[in-house]
């Protein structure tokens, strides 16, 4: 064992000490960033090239400060994305609202499918929409000016439209027109703050994480805005926690113009999104 995995091994308990969910995984993730190579290939950095700043990372990390902040780097299905204080930081479990939410749009009998992405925070959403449904026109709006700076260099370059704006007023212009509405919304009650990971509670921006009393607030304005941008027969797509499974779908009722709400599970087999269908006519 080289030096370098030898450290990682004495940083992995103290990850594990200090409750980090993943030290392993954290520890080497740290020591490749640090030491600029792959995880796979920690074992080839030789002893003299070690870094000390590597113990200093990992002192954050023990802090509680979110890996993603550290590295300034998060990685969202294809994409690398640019993160850091002011903006939420992708998770994992988003990755199968976005699967749902390709797999659809692919099946329907659109040429240029128009997509909205409402809270777009770092844009994982809208540049993974744009990037695996190539002639998809993408929008994604966002009411931080902060998190939007991250928004904007990560959209760089892309085919995704970038506006500043309220999920709940967003995008007038294009009321009754767009094919999927997808959001990564607030969701948590304001009286669940303490339990809270402190990754989240302590880094992510509030705004992108609470949202009145019972954690729907949000989730109800959205309701809303999709029905107005969408056209008949669009979709609308929601991730929300996953202990709102059985109340997010009913947000989506036929008498306010909906027809198969339902909750989809995500890899973890947990109610982790909704999804609806703009009623016709």
């Amino acid at each position: 064992m080289n030096l370098l995995l030898a450290e990682v091994a004495q940083a992995t308990q103290r990850l594990a000490a200090a409750g980090v969910p993943s030290p392993r995984f954290d520890a080497e993730e740290l020591a490749a960033f640090v030491h600029g190579v792959k995880r796979g290939e920690l074992h080839t950095v030789k002893d003299a090239d070690f870094d000390a700043r590597y113990w200093e990372a990992v002192a954050r990390r023990e802090a509680r400060e979110p890996l993603q902040h550290i590295t300034g780097r998060a990685f969202f299905r294809y994409l690398e994305l640019q993160v850091g204080p002011g903006v939420f930081v992708p998770r994992p479990e988003t990755e199968s609202v976005v699967d749902w939410a390709i797999q659809a749009v692919r099946a329907m009998d659109v040429v240029e499918p128009l997509i909205v992405d409402l809270c777009t925070g770092s844009g994982a959403i809208a540049l993974a929409m744009a990037q695996e449904v190539p002639r998809s026109r993408v929008h994604a709006v966002e009411l931080s000016e902060e998190a939007l700076r991250w928004t904007r260099k990560n959209a760089e370059g892309s085919r995704v439209v970038v506006h500043q704006g309220d999920a709940l007023s967003a995008l007038p212009e294009l009321d009754g027109q767009v094919d999927l509405v997808i959001s990564n919304p607030p969701y948590i009650p304001l009286t669940e703050w303490e339990y809270v990971a402190p990754e989240a509670r302590d880094h992510d921006p509030e705004m992108a994480l609470f949202s009145g009393q019972d954690g729907l607030d949000t989730i109800r304005g959205i309701e809303r805005t999709a029905h107005r941008l969408l056209r008949p027969g669009g979709l609308v797509v929601v991730e929300h926690a996953d202990t709102q499974g059985g109340q997010v779908p009913w947000i989506f009722a036929e008498e306010r113009g909906w027809a198969d709400a339902a909750d989809h599970p995500d890899l973890n087999n947990r109610p982790r999104f909704a999804t609806a269908r703009k009623a016709l006519p």
